[in-house]
């Protein structure tokens, strides 16, 4: 609804200072979009692809091959850039996408997951380009994504969607401070786990502590600052210190219990 392919069945939304359902020839105007499928025409280059996408935005020639060159940095993929879409790979056609969709300088640019699929390079390179049309040219970026680790590196903010409804909103900090503290975990000598539990509750600035056997969790605040006083406090009382972990909360514990699944201590995201 967004990007104006549906119309919306109740509410109203603004993009650019337009309205999407009664001015979306101005939106589109001020829009990028690379969905999650690339609508890449296999029987033309790359270059042709851009050139036309420029010529479909009212770009002029000159203007065409200048934003041209500055798009093939982005898409990395050298001489493949005269060969046929139909020869690339997978990633290959998502940069393309991406890069298409660039071609007028957009104001909002939307992207459906745009790194499903790809190599870590290929990755990398999306989020770096990303991260510089934010932060060079001022543009607006409205991501989609799977991989929570992506968002955390990238948003500002971040809305999670559960059955059709945005279940939680905010920074990523603010998401990953909203359920809980960081964790402290200390492996400990056998039978040791009762004088370390005893001896920790008596440290200041540690919020809870709980005894499992030869593990204590620590519930804290700043995980980073209580390490060295945990660390120094049992050696003092003596306890054979195997393994001193500290966990801090993820936008992946966030998401499973916003959802309704929530994680438990030791389970990996």
């Amino acid at each position: 609804m967004l990007t104006t392919l549906l119309n919306p069945t109740s509410g109203t939304a603004r993009v650019a200072g337009h309205d999407i359902a009664g001015d979306t020839e101005n939106v589109r105007l001020r829009i990028g979009v690379a969905l999650q499928e690339s609508a890449l025409d296999p029987k033309q280059t790359g270059r042709e692809i851009l050139d036309m996408q420029g010529r479909l935005y009212g770009l002029d020639r000159a203007a065409r091959h200048e934003r041209i060159a500055d798009l093939e940095r982005l898409v990395d993929i050298g001489d493949a850039m005269d060969a046929m879409v139909s020869t690339y790979s997978g990633g290959m056609k998502r940069r393309l996408d991406l890069a298409a969709a660039l071609v007028h300088k957009p104001e909002v640019l939307f992207l459906d997951e745009p790194t499903t699929g790809l190599d870590p390079v290929s990755r990398a390179s999306v989020w770096a380009e990303v991260r510089r049309l934010n932060e060079e040219m001022g543009m607006t970026i409205f991501l989609t994504t799977q991989y929570l680790e992506e968002a955390d590196a990238l948003a500002h903010r971040v809305g999670i969607i559960a059955r059709g409804r945005i279940v939680a909103d905010g920074t990523p900090a603010e998401l990953k401070r909203s359920i809980g503290s960081d964790v402290v975990i200390v492996s400990v000598g056998e039978g040791q786990g009762a004088l370390a539990g005893d001896t920790l509750r008596g440290v200041n600035g540690l919020d809870h502590v709980e005894v499992k056997g030869d593990r204590v969790i620590v519930g804290v605040s700043d995980g980073g600052a209580a390490l060295s006083p945990v660390a120094v406090a049992l050696s003092g009382a003596g306890v054979k210190v195997n393994e001193l972990t500290l966990r801090t909360p993820t936008l992946d514990d966030v998401f499973l219990e916003m959802t309704g699944n929530r994680m438990e201590e030791g389970e990996t995201a």
